[in-house]
């Protein structure tokens, strides 16, 4: 099989918007993330940090930031980010102005820690799945009774709008909104670069208020990192315990007060990543991704990938793949059917309502 290089796609605008006093963590995570996103060396996102006054702007810290540019940048933007801030309650009209104008023209909004309070105050929460930072998800939904709260979980999605939690919970959105733009390859290199994990599994609670240590020191960081090595062979439990050197029901019960995960669901999500890269980075045909991946066979890779993203192997191949086939054997692998579907749109590949992971555990002092 021969293939080339596909044109780059056209460059993403994100308009981030500082309420002051704005979290400079919060502000940070959009700009750092969308900013070493690059398709075949060109940049996949201009990433504009905008705020209703330009000039210096308050931060939770007590120090100023200089924002040159004015809440006119959300104007035509793809994906409108609003960073937490310490006026949350109190959310400055010209903002929420912004956000509704940026929703009815069809821009994806999203926001970080207490940057829902804004979203729900300007409607966009109405009858939606959402979250904030746990520490203040009862304030939330005390003002906003619409919104559909999810407060234990890392972020949400539903429809074209998403929030998260507080802190690092930003770090996984951003992560999720280029994995949804550009597929699991992209995300999982920015993810690197950062020095993050790439994807949080879902089924974790956003806090714990007393947090398990590792017994006598046992952590299975390791275990983990060879498991990624040997996703091809068949691994269950027991060839995790004797690779971490302990029994299957230690490994279970610490296995999960470490990751928030079950061994085994853990071993399912990095699969279903892992098919997801091999789909958009080669030709190789479906029963050889489900192989590669531990999937076991092209009807175990289309259910999971389904499943997880509502598109068929040959689907979500033409959607994310940087390869152009020409011809060979990738196609004889593929779904017939699915290789007549047209690829599905941002919003269509989407899920509903999509909760994911937990955000970090400190109690706050201010917004974060």
């Amino acid at each position: 099989m021969t293939a080339e290089s596909a044109p780059p796609p056209p460059l993403r605008r994100v308009a981030v918007i500082a309420a002051p006093p704005v979290s400079m963590f919060n502000l940070a995570i959009p700009e750092m993330l969308f900013g070493k996103v690059e398709i075949d060396g060109a940049p996949g996102y201009e990433t504009v940090i905008c705020a209703p006054d330009p000039g210096p702007v308050t931060t939770t810290g007590g120090l100023d930031l200089v924002v040159p540019h004015g809440l006119d940048a959300v104007a035509g933007a793809d994906t409108v980010v609003l960073a937490g801030s310490g006026s949350y309650t109190d959310p400055d009209p010209r903002i929420l102005t912004a956000l509704r104008a940026a929703a009815t023209a069809g821009s994806r909004i999203a926001s970080i820690c207490t940057g829902a309070f804004a979203l729900a105050e300007a409607g966009l929460l109405d009858g939606r799945a959402a979250t904030t930072y746990w520490a203040y998800s009862s304030l939330l939904a005390a003002r906003h009774p619409s919104v559909d709260l999810q407060d234990d979980v890392l972020f949400v999605q539903d429809g074209p709008v998403l929030t998260s939690s507080g802190y690092a919970a930003g770090i996984d959105l951003c992560l999720h909104v280029i994995r949804t733009d550009y597929g699991a390859a992209v995300a999982n290199g920015v993810a690197r670069l950062a020095l993050v994990a790439p994807v949080r599994p879902g089924g974790q609670t956003q806090f714990t208020q007393t947090p398990l240590p590792p017994e006598r020191g046992v952590s299975f960081a390791a275990t983990r990192a060879w498991a990624m090595e040997h996703l091809d062979e068949p691994l269950g439990l027991t060839d995790l315990a004797r690779h971490a050197g302990v029994s299957v029901r230690t490994l279970s019960r610490r296995f999960h007060a470490e990751t928030g995960v079950s061994p085994l669901q853990w071993l399912l999500h990095q699969r279903v990543e892992r098919a997801k890269e091999l789909l958009e980075s080669t030709s190789l045909a479906m029963d050889g991704v489900a192989r590669a991946s531990g999937l076991g066979t092209g009807d175990s890779l289309r259910r999971h990938l389904l499943g997880r993203t509502g598109l068929t192997p040959s689907a979500y191949r033409s959607s994310f793949s940087r390869l152009t086939a020409v011809a060979g054997p990738a196609a004889a692998g593929a779904d017939p059917s699915a290789a007549a579907t047209p690829a599905r749109t941002r919003a269509e590949t989407a899920p509903s309502a999509t909760a994911l992971t937990p955000a970090a555990t400190a109690p706050p002092s201010r917004a974060s």
